[in-house]
């Protein structure tokens, strides 16, 4: 019987899809253009990615909740430039966590996090540690304010691409962000691969708001 991971795709999908060949969707460029910029607006507006690709999802009347899968490896230790923008010092713990996160068999972003326990509930830290359960899910009861310090487009199609020959890529948009708690200070830093999945999953247009479930 073919393997299966934790998004349902066989290993045999599974393993092409790893491979992060480029693809061809069926969108005409500028509907693929639309897509992603669009997407990438109502990110930057708003304080949860988790709640962006919830929404992104339901536009598209996409079957089942956005879950995450951690991926295993070794921790990567924070750089100095990201204890400062923590505003942490050099003897203060700070966790790595490494998660896709999709929705039926698609895998809608890649993200690293960076996180400091201390100024985490520890019912959150419980959730994070012992869980699949999205970052920005755990971290609700918080009512957290994102601010994205960092933007980068892989794939901006010219205006007159053929799309026969529009190879998409699988890493369409990175977002690099750190996140702040009530009191103002940050507790997570992530660093955000968004997929081509999400243009052959998302709406034309999405409210562009500040929610944060």
């Amino acid at each position: 019987m073919p393997r299966r991971d934790s998004f349902g795709r066989s290993g045999t999908a599974a393993a092409e899809e790893d491979a992060r060949a480029p693809a061809q969707l069926r969108l005409l460029p500028a509907e693929a253009r639309a897509r992603l910029q669009g997407f990438n607006a109502a990110l930057l507006a708003s304080h949860s990615a988790t709640a962006t690709l919830e929404q992104w999802r339901r536009g598209a009347a996409a079957g089942g909740p956005i879950r995450a899968r951690r991926i295993a490896g070794p921790d990567k230790a924070p750089t100095r430039e990201q204890r400062e923008r923590l505003e942490v010092g050099r003897d203060e713990i700070v966790l790595y966590r490494r998660v896709e996160l999709g929705c039926g068999g698609a895998v809608l972003s890649e993200a690293e996090n960076w996180y400091v326990p201390s100024r985490l509930s520890p019912s959150i830290r419980a959730l994070l540690e012992a869980s699949d359960t999205p970052f920005g899910r755990a971290i609700i009861p918080l009512h957290p304010v994102r601010k994205t310090f960092a933007v980068e487009m892989f794939w901006p199609p010219a205006e007159d691409a053929q799309p026969a020959i529009s190879a998409i890529p699988w890493r369409v948009l990175q977002h690099r962000a750190l996140v702040h708690g009530p009191d103002g200070r940050p507790f997570s830093e992530v660093n955000e691969f968004y997929t081509r999945e999400i243009l052959a999953l998302g709406e034309d247009e999405l409210p562009q708001d500040k929610s944060t479930a």
